[in-house]
């Protein structure tokens, strides 16, 4: 019997079982009590299922494969939740299903939140009427009141502030020994500490220590400490053979830096940059929840505390689509600064 018969004997033989057991336990009348212990063996037959079918696809389409169980996974997972909720096997009312996050997210896009005047992206639509109206100014008031830009604002703020002088002091650490020496322990003793519980501190720091300017300091440090380490860690593990090569072709300590230093550490920093980005993303919701009245942390704590359970789901979706595609467009600018990677 060859391997490609014996995979398809296999995989009959997996969706039988799955199949039987759930006939079972439905003419027996347990399977609402054994539904979670059935689900979860049916994943699993399903992932042996699926490398099965794995080990055959031709080269042609393994990306189409690939990319299906990436996708096909998550929507699976979703379905079964919704199932879950539609027959109670989990409380529809403080894990809503699918559907309703999808309604409640919809809801919070385009309706106005005339209690907190703040809305989840703006209103956008009424840009044309409100530049018709007042101008910039009006465009500029409409756009304030969204939780996704302010958001944003300070993420962007945080992470520029934190990455670049990280990186900066990262290559002087990796370069220079006794600078290393000097702060190698005391950024490992600061980058310990939660990184909300130094938020009171940074709040003293501010004439308005409720305005955006502790929130954005309070992520640019836990973008700093980050970036400072995996750089210096990038550049101390770059292959002495370019290093020497540089030297012995003259190059100066800036062609040093831009051709080789740089380039050398760039996966290393890299990887530092999407740790740092999830780091940022962690500190402000956390930030908005204890001190904001804009932001979709402050959204996703604000119908926590109302009772709508749905709409705070929608929050959490939002930062995860938020996650999402940052962590996209850090790949996509990695794959234009490091071509040589493709």
């Amino acid at each position: 019997m060859t391997p490609l018969q014996q995979d398809r004997r296999a995989i009959l033989v997996f969706l039988l079982v799955a199949v039987a057991l759930h006939v079972v336990l439905i003419l027996t009348g347990l399977w609402r009590s054994w539904a979670w212990p059935a689900i979860g063996f049916s994943f699993v037959l399903l992932i042996l299922i699926s490398e099965r079918i794995g080990r055959h696809v031709p080269v042609r389409a393994r990306q189409t494969y690939e990319r299906t169980l990436a996708l096909g996974f998550p929507v699976l997972l979703l379905s079964v939740w919704e199932m879950a909720g539609a027959m109670e096997l989990i409380s529809p009312i403080w894990f809503p299903p699918p559907s309703a996050i999808g309604t409640a997210l919809w809801d919070v896009s385009v309706n106005y939140d005339r209690f907190s005047e703040t809305s989840l992206l703006g209103r956008p639509w009424l840009i044309p009427q409100e530049y018709a109206n007042g101008g910039f100014a009006a465009v500029g008031t409409l756009l304030s009141e969204s939780h996704l830009l302010a958001t944003l604002g300070r993420v962007f703020a945080g992470f520029l502030l934190g990455a670049i002088p990280g990186i900066l002091l990262g290559v002087v650490m990796g370069l220079n020994q006794t600078v290393r020496l000097m702060l190698d322990t005391t950024l490992a003793a600061i980058y310990v500490l939660p990184k909300i519980a130094i938020f009171p501190v940074v709040m003293l720091m501010f004439a308005d220590p409720f305005g955006e300017g502790p929130k954005i300091v309070v992520v640019a440090l836990s973008v700093f400490i980050l970036m400072t380490i995996n750089t210096m860690t990038g550049v101390r593990n770059i292959d002495p053979v370019y290093l020497m090569a540089g030297r012995n072709y003259g190059a100066s300590p800036l062609q040093m830096l831009r051709h080789v230093i740089l380039p050398g550490a760039m996966p290393v920093i890299f990887a530092g940059l999407r740790i740092a980005l999830g780091t940022a993303m962690i500190v402000i919701i956390s930030v908005e929840f204890l001190r904001a009245k804009q932001g979709v942390g402050y959204m996703t704590f604000y119908y926590w505390e109302v009772l709508v359970p749905e709409k705070m789901y929608a929050g959490l979706v939002v930062v995860m689509i938020l996650g999402v595609t940052l962590t996209g467009l850090l790949h996509w600018l990695q794959r234009r600064l490091m071509p040589w990677k493709k």
